[in-house]
């Protein structure tokens, strides 16, 4: 290699080349030696083992040559695999992890253009960037993992095998192992307790293990059940051991033992006698049962859950607890539909609540359950609590006696609907009266039924009761009716707007009466909770009846709006001065209050009568549809009660008031015999008799297939296609339409029960689908109720008319003509833009205006 042309400075890789020339001989002495010292460490350990053994000359030779050999080839191998490192293979290795090999590039020269001005230059340059990246060198961390030429760890083996002789000390001492343990056998023996006694409570009780070696008391005290442990050393019969705690008496003659394994189980004495004496009085601790109590009367919440305080503790904590809930069949007011005997109901059984966080040893808590839809609410019942602790131990049962909570209704018909779904669950011996009164209560519905929901549920719920009295009530049919019975009473308590007005008066009267009679404050808390929620269920009717200015949940008084917030806080100073004892100023807050709620009332009431929206046409016609079928149900069930009283004349069954009025007057079901039924009513009244099936049941059949087309019809202009309760009314309806498919073919095979099961099922699906339709309804009042509440920067696309002109004050397009004249203005808006979205979803319509109606749409 010739010489470089530029002076070199290796200086700054003086201190980094040194260590790294130690690096590498340290890696190539590693890389050649491992196996002398693999073989050198299992020599010794050899020698070592022999030394402790009693062997022959044979096996001694055999051994010495085999370590001889393994050292003698482990050194060839080193021999042949050294190579002493160089300073030159250090550099090298520094230069190897830099960029750009500076070592090699400063001691390089110019091959080309050596005589060239510029080419020279810019050699230098290079040459001294190079030089300048030398400063930068460190030393080279050596690699000392030898993994693969031992693949099996021999080296790890052999150093383990050295540090375990090590450190038992057999190099230094080596001999004879059996004389070695014996030796170590004998000190251990004479060192050692000449007994050992443990006691250890059971887990449960978190207390810890007794050495009693270690105990310099005589007198111990502990938990009943624990477990008694005694070892003996020496010679066997020196030591003996007597006991009283476990309760067993010793047998005469038996063969001494050196352990013992013993449960504690009473008061007694532990003593060991012998050539070392010891005793001990143990005192056995009981574990005492837990204990449970009602700390408070049992309460209803404002949903009607239950609400009852208890307590709980004992002595090593309390692991489950269960509350047992009985009907008192002594206190109970036998009177109308609780005459007849119950039917057999088992105990309802609630696992009590427990602390999460913290210890069971004593405890309250609340017991919370909302009962409300079981047949013993608002009947005598009695609560046994009972507890039990870890070791299976049950407290004594702590009866509480009350009426059982439920939730409260209001409305005249709901009120009567709970009674008789109670007297259904109570016996089904019930049910020919209850479908009696059920009747008298649907019987004029105008004016009582305030849902016409509700109505459709009573009426389909008395056909399939009156259908199941005569097959045999079942568990299920007992408990499809209950629950539809149910679904009606608080459809009419709570489904409409004068319910919601009339619960948020009800609250205010409440809470006024609260002021007059000195509340406490959590009374007051409950009741302002109740208040509460009145007012947010009323303005949720107003947004759902699409009352409240387009779904926006704010009252406008006198020229100002108030928003939910400030309601709330009007809410928290009525509060605050009731528990201040300024009840005089929370009663004029809260008339305050009530006025603006009333205003609000007043200006949302007055919307116009325009035409309504897809989704109100759409829920109308299902209502329509529904109402229909029931009607083909209760003609169909009519037909079928005939057919099992064949003597009597078309719609005199048993029961059967026909579609016009009571037994007795002849009149058939469809339309036209009905008429004539009604002009020969003497005739009839004679013995003529009415055909079955055939003709009559072919017309049902032709009735059930025109509903069918009806719903059809309706499907293809359902609303909310794309949103999940939208697909939920569809997946609704095509069941209906199966159902009815059903209905009408076993109608025309004169099979009347098939088609009233059919029947059944396709006002299931019909209430379904009109359930998820106005979910979907109210889904999108409340995203327009998210739309009118964005900000003010995304209110430049919105405040546009239909054809994208700029709005002025008040409506004013560039002029003072006021263009939002008259208090129909927001519906004939509405009017527009849902008749923009109708053309717009015409698929015949031309793509040039079905693009430019949607352009509207979006500045709209």
């Amino acid at each position: 290699m010739r010489e470089p042309d530029t002076n070199l400075d290796l200086s700054a890789l003086k201190w980094p080349a040194r260590l790294t020339l130690a690096g590498l001989w340290a890696e190539r002495v590693t890389y050649a030696f491992w196996p002398f010292w693999t073989a050198l460490f299992l020599s010794v350990v050899a020698f070592v083992l022999v030394g402790a053994m009693s062997v022959g000359l044979p096996v001694l030779g055999l051994i010495a040559v085999t370590c001889a050999s393994g050292l003698l080839a482990s050194l060839v191998y080193a021999w042949r695999k050294f190579q002493m490192p160089r300073w030159g293979d250090a550099l090298d290795r520094i230069d190897r992890t830099m960029p750009g090999r500076p070592v090699t590039a400063a001691m390089d020269h110019q091959a080309l253009g050596a005589g060239d001005d510029a080419s020279k230059a810019i050699w230098l340059a290079h040459k001294a960037r190079m030089q300048a990246r030398l400063g930068e060198a460190k030393a080279v961390a050596p690699d000392l993992r030898v993994s693969k030429q031992d693949p099996y760890a021999l080296r790890y083996v052999a150093l383990l095998l050295l540090v375990v002789t090590l450190g038992s000390g057999s190099l230094w001492r080596s001999g004879p192992l059996d004389d070695l343990a014996a030796r170590g056998l004998g000190r251990a023996v004479a060192a050692g307790p000449a007994w050992e006694v443990w006691i250890e409570p059971p887990s449960y009780t978190g207390k810890p293990s007794l050495y009693l070696n270690d105990v310099k008391v005589s007198e111990l005290t502990v938990p009943k059940g624990s477990d008694l442990t005694v070892r003996l050393y020496g010679q066997v019969g020196s030591l003996t051991l007597s006991e009283t705690v476990s309760g067993v008496p010793n047998v005469e003659g038996e063969a001494p033992k050196t352990a013992f394994t013993k449960v504690i189980q009473q008061d007694g004495v532990i003593r060991i006698e012998g050539d070392d004496i010891a005793e001990w009085q143990i005192t056995a601790q009981s574990d005492a049962p837990p204990t449970v109590s009602a700390v408070g009367e049992v309460s209803r919440k404002l949903d009607g859950e239950m609400e009852l305080p208890f307590s709980a503790s004992d002595d090593y904590g309390v692991e489950r607890g269960t509350a047992t809930v009985s009907l008192d069949l002594a206190s109970v007011d036998r009177r109308y539909g609780l005459v007849v005997a119950p039917e057999p109901r088992e105990d309802i059984v609630l696992d009590l609540p427990m602390p999460i966080a913290g210890d069971r040893d004593s405890f309250d808590e609340r017991l919370i359950e909302n009962l409300s839809e079981h047949p013993w609410s608002g009947l005598p019942v009695t609560i046994a609590l009972s507890v039990t602790d870890i070791a299976d131990q049950a407290s004594s049962n702590t009866v509480v006696s009350t009426e059982l909570p439920g939730r409260r209704f209001f409305q005249p018909i709901a009120k009567a609907l709970v009674e008789q779904r109670r007297d259904l669950l109570w016996s089904r011996a019930n049910a020919k009266r209850i479908g009696q009164v059920l009747r008298t209560i649907t019987y004029d519905p105008e004016g009582f039924f305030s849902s016409e929901l509700a109505y459709l549920t009573v009426r389909m719920a008395i056909t399939r009761l009156e259908l199941a009295t005569r097959f045999g009530i079942s568990d299920e049919k007992q408990a499809e009716v209950a629950d539809m019975l149910w679904q009606a009473a608080t459809l009419l308590e709570d489904g409409r707007l004068s319910d919601a007005l009339e619960r948020l008066q009800r609250a205010q009267d409440r809470l006024s009466d609260a002021m007059k009679d000195g509340a406490t404050n959590e009374e007051i808390a409950e009741l302002m909770q109740e208040l509460s929620e009145a007012m947010q269920q009323y303005m949720e009717q107003l947004a759902q009846e699409g009352q409240n200015d387009e779904g926006q949940q704010q009252a406008q008084g006198e020229q100002q709006e108030v928003t939910e917030d400030q309601l709330q806080q009007m809410l928290d100073e009525i509060q605050r001065l009731m528990e201040e004892g300024k009840m005089a100023e929370a009663q004029a807050l809260l008339d305050q209050l009530m006025e603006m709620m009333k205003n609000m009332d007043v200006a949302q009431g007055e919307g116009g009568e325009g035409q309504q929206s897809p989704g109100q046409q759409a829920m109308e016609g299902l209502q329509d549809s529904l109402r229909e079928q029931q009607g083909l149900s209760d003609d169909a069930f009519r037909d079928l009660q005939e057919q099992f009283n064949p003597n009597a004349q078309t719609g005199e069954s048993e029961g059967n008031e026909g579609r016009n009025g009571g037994q007795g007057r002849g009149q058939s079901h469809e339309g036209e015999s009905g008429e004539q039924g009604g002009e020969q009513d003497g005739q009839q009244g004679q013995g003529n008799q009415q055909p079955q099936g055939g003709d009559e049941n072919r017309s049902l059949a032709d009735r059930q297939q025109d509903l069918r087309d009806e719903l059809e019809r309706q499907q293809r202009s359902l609303p909310g296609k794309g949103t999940p309760e939208g697909d939920a009314a569809r997946e609704a309806l095509d069941r209906a339409g199966e159902a009815m498919d059903r209905a009408e073919q076993a109608l025309r095979d004169d099979q009347t029960a098939e088609a009233l099961g059919a029947q059944s099922d396709a006002m299931e699906a019909l209430r379904e689908g009109m359930r998820s339709l106005s979910e979907a309804m109210a889904q999108e009042q409340r995203d327009g109720a998210q739309e009118q509440g964005r900000p003010q920067g995304q209110a430049s696309r919105q405040n546009r008319d239909p054809l994208g002109r700029e709005q002025g004050s008040n409506g004013a397009i560039g002029s003072d003509e006021q263009m939002l004249q008259g208090e129909d203005a927001q519906r004939r808006s509405r009017e527009l833009l849902d008749e923009i979205r109708r053309r717009s979803g015409e698929q015949g319509r031309p793509e040039v205006e079905r693009d430019y109606l949607k352009r509207l749409l979006d500045q709209f």
